[in-house]
């Protein structure tokens, strides 16, 4: 895997146990509709995946190989 993945916030965290809480504020996402650019790794990806259901995620292949 290489690449980045671009990661919106796509609904709100209010309600949602802290553990989601904790999982969007450790990928940098605070506000609703706020993206972030990380890197494809697998931590991330295992971030991605426990709070797939709050948000938005595309993967983005560095083509300059």
């Amino acid at each position: 895997m290489s690449g980045t993945v671009k990661v919106t916030l796509v609904k709100s965290m209010i309600g949602r146990p802290e553990k989601h809480r904790k999982v969007l504020r450790g990928m940098g996402l605070t506000k609703l509709n706020r993206t972030v650019e990380l890197e494809n790794t697998p931590a991330i990806r295992g971030m991605i995946n426990a709070v797939s259901h709050l948000v938005m995620a595309e993967e983005k292949i560095d083509e300059t190989k």
